[in-house]
């Protein structure tokens, strides 16, 4: 079973920065589109930002200005850096591999919680 692992959420003020990081198996990650999506208590789940494995970003609107995706395939690892944050931030935040080779394969991790207080 492929499992991604999630870092850095936690609890910080509104205005404040926090830096997501989901380690990936190294056999896919070189393979997989990544993203980050997020659940806040009674919402859906939604993208958050993705980037393609050239290193093409896309982002939320309610994001963009704020949160930069980035990845690096030394370490297999996908981050989230999120600044400006504001209470409707608030959710938990999942990373996201998905891919076609060897055979189409989509994974979720756990779940990290980001708590934005005003």
């Amino acid at each position: 079973q492929v499992q991604l692992v999630e870092s850095g959420g936690g609890l910080v003020q509104a205005g404040g920065s926090l830096r997501l990081s989901c380690a990936v198996p190294g056999v896919i990650f070189g393979l997989s589109t990544m993203g980050w999506y997020r659940r806040a208590p009674g919402n859906q789940r939604e993208l958050v930002a993705a980037i393609s494995t050239g290193g093409s970003t896309n982002y939320a609107d309610s994001v963009k200005g704020r949160f930069t995706i980035s990845r690096d395939n030394a370490k297999n690892t996908v981050y989230l850096q999120m600044n400006s944050l504001k209470p409707e931030d608030t959710a938990v935040y999942y990373c996201r591999s998905t891919g076609l080779l060897p055979r189409k394969y989509d994974y979720w991790g756990q779940g990290t919680q980001v708590t934005v207080s005003s």
